[in-house]
């Protein structure tokens, strides 16, 4: 059903952010069993914790509202998380993989900030301020999980980048 509505195009946002929380739940095991920096799996392992939680705020904002939070699957959600894992089984570099697990999970971060963003908003203009003030904490959390992947990236890609220069330096001389 297309949305004709701010209210019902609100819960179909809630909805689809809803169903994307829960295909993280179920991605972040299989980022965190094969990532091999321990810092990266703890940021991780903390992530899902977290996720867990939002989607009790979301199941307490459909709560409130007397609605159902089951709705369509999130097609965005599904696609990034498709693509980043097709991208990271390939890598046998660890230090590499690390990087790319970092790289889709930003992208996973940004696609929910966008979200929560809107239903925020949405939430604030239909007067429904208590669900506006869960929804930016989850933004804000969102957040801060893009920046602790920014911080590990800074400790991560530099030894991904002299392990890639390493190997082709490796190559040359063979070639030469």
């Amino acid at each position: 059903m297309k949305p004709n509505s701010l209210q019902e195009l609100y819960l179909e946002q809630l909805r689809d952010l809803y169903n994307a929380e829960q295909q993280i739940i179920e991605a972040l095991p299989d980022m965190i069993d094969v990532a091999s920096s321990p810092d990266l799996r703890d940021a991780l392992s903390e992530h899902l914790e977290v996720t867990k939680e939002q989607v009790t705020r979301l199941e307490q904002i459909f709560q409130t509202l007397g609605e159902k939070a089951k709705g369509e699957t999130c097609k965005g959600m599904q696609g990034v998380i498709k693509e980043g894992s097709s991208l990271i089984g390939d890598i046998k570099d660890t230090d590499v993989r690390d990087a790319a697990i970092i790289a889709s999970a930003q992208r996973v971060e940004h696609y929910e900030m966008a979200g929560y963003g809107t239903a925020r908003t949405y939430a604030e203009m239909l007067g429904h301020e208590e669900a506006a003030q869960l929804l930016q904490e989850t933004l804000d959390e969102e957040k801060e999980a893009d920046q602790a992947l920014t911080d590990l990236a800074g400790k991560i890609n530099p030894r991904a980048s002299s392990g890639k220069a390493a190997s082709t330096k490796a190559d040359k001389r063979r070639v030469a």
